[in-house]
């Protein structure tokens, strides 16, 4: 592994920021009747929050517990099992990973070893598998011994459909991929009794949301489009407090579509790169944590999809 390439991995697990030194408390917060969110800190990955700086789900049927997402470690998954504890007796039968983000699912080993089936969508896969052992040693700088016992552990299953839905304990529970977006697994988690919606990483909020390349602000946008044909009643988003739509369009969909707007014209207007960075307005997004660190790398990254494209 080059050092500039280490680094750059580093940067999108969001190591290289400084830690936020706050010790983790996983606590599940009820959303509506047996749905919960733990919403994890927005800043970086730290020791002592144990790299859990994203949200988790929880749905409690009557057969069991259901877990979106498993956590950046083995011992990190462990304290969120704890925590499902706190809420219900149900064992964690069910987990579904949104994405191929550390954080979404190198917990896996943890929640298998004690008997759960996990899900994601076929195409983490290859993701999983190239950027498994980056995510390790990135999260290796930061989480030192607290890492321990953590192999990146693929999902039981793999769905391959664009629209899945799973019947666990009496609840339907519908899986939908449109290509991804931050990652190329990223699915959002429906619930349509409870009108209730786990986005993973399609939706950041309070936090400007990272493109890097393995990124695809098409599918992205495609992504968020279904959410809002959805009409959810409340979004647990990736990162940020538990929201309506209309914060979700403001914090994510807004920058979004803006962003490749802008760079779709500069591409088309043969504007060169660092231009098109600097025309862009990114003053309405300013005011999201990490913004100033993160936006010329989208914008970068986005001009140069556009240019594929």
């Amino acid at each position: 592994m080059t050092r500039q390439l280490l680094k750059f991995f580093l940067l999108a697990l969001g190591t290289l920021a400084p830690a936020w030194a706050q010790a983790v408390e996983i606590r599940f917060e009820p959303v509506a009747p047996n749905v919960y969110a733990f919403v994890g800190e927005t800043g970086q990955r730290s020791f002592d929050n144990e790299g859990l700086n994203a949200n988790i789900g929880l749905v409690v049927t009557r057969d069991g517990a259901l877990l979106i997402d498993s956590g950046a470690s083995f011992q990190g998954a462990k304290q969120i099992a704890q925590a499902v504890r706190q809420i219900t007796p149900q064992p964690i039968k069910w987990v579904i990973n949104t994405g191929g983000q550390d954080h979404r699912w190198l917990g896996n080993g943890y929640f298998i070893e004690h008997g759960a089936q996990v899900f994601a969508h076929a195409d983490a896969k290859a993701d999983m598998l190239a950027r498994g052992p980056f995510h390790l040693a990135g999260l290796k700088e930061t989480l030192k011994e607290r890492l321990d016992g953590t192999e990146p552990t693929l999902p039981t299953t793999f769905l391959t459909g664009n629209d899945e839905t799973l019947k666990l304990g009496g609840m339907d529970i519908e899986i939908k991929h449109r290509g991804g977006g931050h990652t190329p697994g990223d699915v959002v988690v429906w619930l349509p009794a409870q009108q209730i919606l786990f986005s993973g990483d399609v939706v950041y909020v309070d936090r400007l949301l990272g493109i890097f390349p393995f990124s695809n602000t098409r599918h992205w946008v495609e992504s968020f489009e279904l959410i809002e044909s959805l009409q959810p009643h409340r979004i647990v988003p990736g990162h940020g407090q538990v929201c309506d739509l209309s914060r979700a369009q403001a914090d994510t969909g807004s920058y979004l579509r803006a962003l490749r707007a802008h760079m779709a014209k500069a591409v088309a207007d043969m504007e060169g790169l660092s231009t098109a960075i600097q025309s862009f307005d990114a003053s309405p997004y300013m005011r999201l944590l990490n913004a100033a660190d993160l936006h010329p790398g989208n914008a970068s990254r986005t001009y140069l999809e556009l240019e594929r494209e």
